[in-house]
């Protein structure tokens, strides 16, 4: 007899979608498209590795690779989103870029968890703070800190043989 599978509510598109939602609810009326929303995202999961509040998330030792996984996960929450009405897609010549609703504020206004209250806090901070930068160099901040977590990590792995 074959257990039902269960998915993991973790990093799926639900959460994914939410996450997106508030940094473009943050953001709004600023659009962004997929590549900066990955870029914002690892800034919101893991805000202290960017000299922010504390992270989101636990600091996973191999977080380094998540940008490899990262971008399909947030465009299915994207797509979730735009399908429910709480984001819009534009077209445009450089590409696609979503932007916040009018139905995304009242929804984001509602979540009152722990968690949701700091996911919140954390879009807050990441736009105040990176907002205005270029995706180039947000993308140097992410990609120094990955390569700061993977250096460590083979640092404490090759330690940790001894």
């Amino acid at each position: 007899m074959n257990e039902p599978t269960v998915k993991s509510p973790f990093n799926g598109p639900l959460e994914t979608g939410v996450r997106s939602l508030a940094i473009l609810t943050a953001a709004f009326p600023m659009a962004m498209d997929l590549q900066r929303l990955v870029e914002m995202d690892y800034l919101v999961v893991h805000s202290e590795d960017a000299r922010g509040p504390s992270s989101l998330h636990a600091p996973l030792p191999l977080r380094a690779g998540e940008l490899l996984v990262r971008r399909g996960l947030i465009e299915s929450g994207l797509k979730l989103m735009v399908r429910r009405g709480l984001l819009s897609r534009i077209a445009s010549y450089e590409g696609f870029s979503y932007i916040a609703t009018d139905a995304a504020q009242p929804l984001i206004s509602s979540l009152t968890s722990t968690y949701s209250l700091k996911l919140l806090d954390r879009a807050k901070w990441a736009y105040e703070t990176y907002g205005n930068t270029p995706t180039e160099e947000v993308r140097k901040v992410t990609h120094r800190i990955f390569r700061w977590a993977s250096e460590f990590q083979a640092y404490k792995q090759k330690g940790s043989e001894s």
